[in-house]
């Protein structure tokens, strides 16, 4: 089992890598293709608006494909997709590449975790997943790092040819350690579709999408706030990067304990608690010592919001949450895409390097509001929270863990 576990998790790792080495590469990438940094920031857009499409669209095609099938099939787009972007010429091509590549991203995901948690059995659920998605986290504490690294040194096509490479040794992995797993029992596609629809699970999908686009907003263009900005030369941008995943892991750590006693007070918190960081980082970007805290601050309260959101949404979807689950990655990188975009807006309008951060606080707040309007609507109309995990399913009690 270990071996099938490191075999998924490697796959994580390298989904973590092309996802967000490419924000600690925009200058070269923006440089190379003759383009603004705000128009290479189109690149991570594009990405997660591949995502934002093929997580739903290849959960629901795949549901009747055996999971290991689904797992090759899911890699084997990614590694083409990370291939193309190395040998795109130009803007255009980079990104068609770069939104295929996102399309297989939250289906494997899902699919790894579900795998992981069928081989472990139901006393260690929650440990196999945790050590699958540990891929995640190390990508952004080492490859995401290394990854701008090596880019910045070679050319930044480098450093998706070696994520292309780190797809082909997943493939193999899968291939020779992941057993076959029956595909589960399952309402279908209606009863998943039914959950989808649900108001609390929607406007749970709507506050990670506001929300979480205030940390990406940010994070989009770390690499020309730290160095225009903060004065820091570009070989201190990956050194950014691993404290952003540090401050990653930590909001992990922290939130998740949390998360299980207070679910919705944790949401909440975490949200005003980015909309205060992003306000301040507008400033602490101005000098690198307290930009470089303010990175970890950033890290650990943007991505401690994740876990919570995730708990909620698949609660609420009740017994179907595989599309709604799959649909929370698809809000995360409408997210990503959409606080890119906006984060490029200001910058490309003239306010500054400083303005994402300012424009991802009001993104906070929003995604806020939105939240607490829904612990309204769940409070009058719904039964309280412990009624929900008394009966939520073995998958989410799992991921709560």
């Amino acid at each position: 089992m270990r071996l099938a576990l490191l075999a998924l998790a490697l796959g994580a790792f390298a989904i973590g890598t092309t996802e967000f080495v490419i924000m600690g590469l925009l200058p070269e990438v923006a440089a190379d293709l003759g383009v603004s940094i705000p128009t290479a920031g189109h690149l991570i857009s594009a990405y997660a608006l591949g995502v934002v499409v093929g997580a739903p669209l290849l959960t629901a095609l795949s549901t009747r494909l055996p999971r290991k099938n689904a797992l090759l099939l899911f890699m084997a787009v990614f590694l083409l997709g990370n291939l193309l972007t190395v040998v795109a010429p130009s803007h255009e091509t980079v990104l068609a590449a770069r939104f295929l590549a996102g399309i297989p991203h939250g289906a494997y995901l899902g699919v790894a975790a579900l795998v992981a948690a069928h081989l472990a059995g139901p006393a260690r659920r929650a440990t196999a997943v945790a050590r699958v998605m540990l891929g995640l986290t190390i990508a952004n504490i080492v490859g995401v790092p290394a990854g701008t690294l090596l880019g910045q040194l070679t050319g930044w096509r480098t450093a998706f040819l070696v994520v292309a490479a780190i797809a082909a040794l997943t493939v193999l992995g899968v291939a020779r350690w992941v057993p076959h797993v029956p595909i589960a029992q399952r309402g279908g596609l209606r009863g998943e579709f039914s959950a989808l629809a649900r108001p609390q699970v929607l406007l749970g999908l709507l506050t990670a999408v506001f929300g979480f686009a205030g940390v990406f907003a940010v994070y989009s263009y770390i690499s020309p706030m730290m160095t225009e900005l903060a004065g820091m030369p570009s070989a201190g941008v990956p050194i950014v990067l691993a404290l952003f995943g540090v401050g990653m892991t930590l909001g992990s750590l922290i939130v998740g304990p949390l998360a299980d006693r207070w679910l919705r007070p944790t949401i909440y918190g975490s949200l005003a608690g980015l909309a205060v960081v992003l306000a301040l980082f507008a400033v602490a970007v101005q000098n690198p010592w307290t930009a470089a805290i303010g990175v970890v601050v950033l890290g650990a309260v943007g991505f401690g919001v994740t876990a919570p959101l995730q708990v909620l949404v698949m609660s609420r979807a009740g017994t179907a949450p595989s599309l709604a689950s799959a649909s929370n990655h698809s809000a995360f990188n409408l997210a990503n895409a959409g606080g890119a975009w906006l984060g490029g807006l200001g910058i490309a309008m003239g306010f500054g390097y400083a303005s994402p951060a300012v424009i991802g606080a009001v993104l906070a707040v929003a995604g806020l509001g939105i939240a607490v309007t829904a612990g309204l609507i769940d409070r009058r109309g719904s039964a309280p929270e412990a009624s929900v995990r008394a009966s939520e399913p073995a998958s989410v009690s799992a991921i709560r863990a």
